[in-house]
């Protein structure tokens, strides 16, 4: 195992997947977002190409691949991320299906295709680069939380450009930005088409967006129902235990 790791990176279970992935406590871990996106997205079950912006240590990828025989394209502009990315494909023997790609996302469209692609989904940075309060915040962490290099707008721009006539496009993002994303999908010919909100529990305000827009598609909007985190005893519901442990399935 000790040739796989790096530093003071870990070898982690994704348990739902029986799929093993690299992290690190130095830079920015995958949360229960990408794991919410990577379920929420629909994607074909054999055929096609999918592609993934701002795929950090490749974990939406990962979670894709025990979705779908689809080719997989992951895009990650920090070299660190991109590396134990690389070596979590390899470990999981997913080199045939999954490939990581080293680069800024507002150049991907012209590097690797212009409507090309059948699904791109995207975890963005979720704050503005002013909010960049922290001061002791590794610089890993603050481009993957911040708009440094890459703002919500740019983001939308890419997915736009790489998806096929038809193609999907599903982001994850806080419900404080739901205006500024179909905003920005609809200047980008993506029409949202579905919608869900997460709650961290009963009672609380929705904390999470998930949406879904196709490229060029009529205008037919649908909510899906609330997805809850947490039971009121602060377990997770059965619907979380399902998507983390595959419990249930």
């Amino acid at each position: 195992m000790e040739q796989w790791l790096k530093n003071d990176e870990r070898l982690d279970y994704l348990l739902a997947e029986d799929l093993r992935i690299i992290q690190s406590p130095s830079v920015f871990s995958f949360s229960l977002d990408a794991v919410l996106l990577a379920r929420f997205v629909q994607i074909p079950k054999s055929r096609g190409h999918i592609i993934d912006l701002c795929s950090g240590n490749g974990v939406i990828p990962l979670f894709l691949s025990a979705r779908t025989k689809a080719k997989i394209t992951g895009v990650e502009l920090q070299p660190r991320l991109h590396d134990m990315a690389t070596r979590s494909i390899a470990y999981n023997d997913l080199s045939h299906q999954i490939e990581m790609q080293l680069g800024d996302v507002k150049e991907t469209p012209q590097t690797l295709g212009i409507e090309k692609y059948d699904v791109v989904t995207c975890n963005p940075p979720y704050f503005l680069a002013h909010e960049l309060s922290e001061k002791n915040m590794s610089e890993h962490y603050a481009i993957a939380r911040h708009e440094i290099h890459l703002t919500l707008d740019e983001a939308v721009e890419a997915a736009s450009r790489l998806l096929k006539q038809g193609g999907k496009a599903a982001f994850v993002h806080r419900p404080g930005r739901l205006l500024d994303i179909v905003t920005a999908m609809r200047a980008n010919r993506l029409e949202p088409k579905r919608i869900q909100f997460v709650y961290p529990k009963h009672g609380k305000e929705a904390n999470t967006l998930l949406i879904e827009a196709i490229k060029d598609g009529k205008p037919d909007l649908k909510i899906l129902p609330p997805l809850y985190v947490y039971k009121d005893d602060n377990e997770y519901t059965a619907e979380v235990r399902a998507l983390l442990y595959g419990e249930g399935k």
